[in-house]
């Protein structure tokens, strides 16, 4: 390995350090519901409005977080992102309030995960040009995998000192760990981006400005895709518990344990499998030919679940492949915005076309509660879910890949891709 593939590998590394740490917020919030209403004295809809200000924060404020970025450094902008979401939880331990509770785990940990997440798989993008679907996919993959490993610290603690102690001693780990690491990260100088040949490239065009971007119909076109995407597998998701106890599998064994914690483990894990898997896919075969077969393979996996869904083997295991074929969508749309646009302005765009994962986030829930309850069950959820699938997959293969291919011949291919320099 030369020194260019030893300098971006740790540049990875790095950058999955910084989301790992950032992952805990949003991915262990569950466990401090009881303890936060307890405290606040407050109903459980008021207190998960703080997960909702994390969401939207973390989604729709995410191009401005993007442009302080690429207008500052992006290692001391990803650096205060990581400060900020560890000082969300230190605050929050103090918090007797709505109002406290809002402005410290809601508003804190909302910007600096943001500011992490769009800064890292900006970076990464840039990085590693000839393996950019894999990059993005493997620091999209910590931050959910970074809650693999504290949710049982924290939930051990919590039981041993308390909710507050807790907040606090893994705010100030997490944070100083996230901070630390972020201050090794930079963006590549133009000489430290391997050139790479047209034929293992995507299609990669010259660097779109954001305002031109938003003017063009083909991000648009992504952008409506990846909202689709993200409102059908959120509205699964989402309501996951709820279909296992509806469907009477919640509480029976696989494999000696209770189906739906056994099940929801396993999709954790395959829900971060598939982003690097299917990102190293798209490097190989191209970005639409991927989507359309991981999005119908959700297709699939979806009506199989429903077709299972009072097996409870069945459902514990196919809840897996949903997910398996759902997650991806975090590490295609980044490369895939990112070959069409340009690297110049990458975490910007992205963080444009990342507010459709905060539209489908809002939109998920609602829609699917209010299918359930128009229909008195849950089985025409799955089946928005399945038909929204098969239309993007159907989106990306015959539209999305000839007016993208279009857009790059009129422009013109770039076999090298170069970044701008930032300390």
């Amino acid at each position: 390995m030369d020194k260019l593939d030893q300098r971006r590998w740790l540049q990875l590394a790095l950058g999955l350090i910084v989301m790992m740490t950032i992952s805990s917020p949003q991915y262990v919030w569950t466990l401090f519901v009881k303890p936060f209403q307890a405290a606040t004295n407050a109903s459980l809809a008021a207190v998960q409005v703080t997960f909702t200000v994390v969401i939207v924060l973390q989604t729709f404020f995410s191009p401005v977080q993007g442009y302080l970025i690429e207008r500052f450094s992006a290692k001391l902008m990803i650096a205060l992102g990581a400060a900020l979401s560890g000082l969300g939880w230190v605050m929050a331990s103090y918090a007797e309030s709505l109002i406290g509770l809002y402005a410290t785990y809601g508003l804190l940990c909302g910007l600096g995960t943001g500011i992490v997440y769009v800064g890292i798989v900006g970076l990464m993008v840039r990085w590693f040009p000839d393996r950019r679907g894999f990059a993005a996919g493997l620091v999209a993959a910590g931050y959910g995998m970074g809650a693999m490993i504290t949710t049982f610290p924290i939930s051990n603690m919590m039981e041993a000192a308390g909710f507050r102690q807790t907040l606090l001693v893994f705010g100030i780990i997490l944070g100083a760990v996230g901070f630390l690491a972020a201050l090794g990260l930079r963006a590549p100088h133009p000489d430290e981006v391997p050139a790479v040949k047209p034929s293992r490239l995507t299609g990669t065009a010259a660097n779109t400005a954001p305002k031109a971007m938003l003017r063009t119909p083909l991000f648009w076109l992504m952008f409506v895709m990846m909202t689709m995407m993200s409102t059908g597998g959120l509205m699964v998701t989402v309501n996951f518990a709820a279909f296992a106890r509806e469907f009477g599998v919640a509480d029976a064994l696989v494999f000696g344990f209770a189906a739906l914690p056994f099940a929801l483990t396993f999709d954790r894990v395959t829900n971060g499998l598939t982003r690097p898997f299917f990102g190293w896919i798209s490097d190989q075969i191209g970005r639409e030919q991927t989507m359309a077969i991981a999005f119908a393979l959700e297709a699939c996996a979806i009506c199989l679940l429903l077709y299972n869904r009072q097996n409870p083997y069945a459902f514990a295991l196919l809840s897996g492949v949903v997910f398996f074929a759902w997650g991806e969508i975090f590490s295609l749309f980044p490369s895939l915005l990112t070959d069409t646009f340009g690297t110049k302005h990458a975490t910007t765009n992205y963080g444009f076309l990342y507010m459709a994962q905060g539209v489908g986030s809002l939109l998920g829930g609602p829609i699917a509660a209010l299918v359930h309850d128009a229909a008195g069950n849950w089985v025409p959820v799955f089946g928005i879910a399945i038909a929204l699938d098969v239309f993007t997959a159907a989106l990306a293969f015959l539209v999305l890949r000839p007016m993208r291919r279009g857009w790059i011949e009129a422009r013109g291919v770039s076999p090298l891709i170069v970044g701008t320099a930032t300390a």
